[in-house]
């Protein structure tokens, strides 16, 4: 189903009649040696198939990769930059990443190529009258790739 571009949904009863939908895909984002470096600088994890383009072109990913870790950091930050997709307005006090239900990384990112996020909303559940649960299902793309690099179920919060 394809994305609804320009709505914008401020209460629960209209976020529950998205729920099955994709609700939104986010633009390009261009994977780079520096963010793969800074990844890595910040993790502490240097290994060579994401640090060291001579070593890495001897393996068969034939470069860089990003570290699977660093695609799953960047839900947020592709969530905030969507190119097209409903808006989700509901008037919380907060919101909050809840956690993970279940993480693949499908297949690797090189680096030098783009991604950018699917995502479609799996449920809402009200909890109390205190918060609303989202449940998404993040699918990583890679430009010109067949399989996406990662799909995660994300939990997301949003406090009254």
């Amino acid at each position: 189903m394809s994305t609804e571009t320009g709505r914008v949904v401020t209460s629960v009863a209209e976020l529950k009649e998205l729920i099955g939908q994709e609700i939104g895909v986010s633009e390009w984002l261009e994977i780079t040696q520096e963010r793969v470096n800074q990844f890595a600088d910040a993790t502490g994890d240097h290994q060579y198939i994401h640090v060291d383009p001579e070593r890495a072109k001897t393996t068969f990913f034939g470069g860089t990769v990003a570290h699977g870790y660093l695609t799953l950091s960047l839900i947020p930050y592709l969530g905030g930059k969507r190119a097209s997709g409903v808006k989700i307005s509901l008037g919380g006090r907060m919101g909050v990443n809840y956690g993970l239900n279940r993480v693949r990384f499908v297949s690797p990112v090189r680096v030098g190529k783009r991604i950018r996020m699917r995502s479609k909303l799996l449920n809402v559940e009200e909890i109390g009258d205190r918060a609303v649960q989202m449940t998404s299902e993040q699918t990583i793309e890679v430009e010109g790739e067949e399989k996406p690099a990662c799909v995660a179920e994300t939990l997301g919060r949003t406090y009254f």
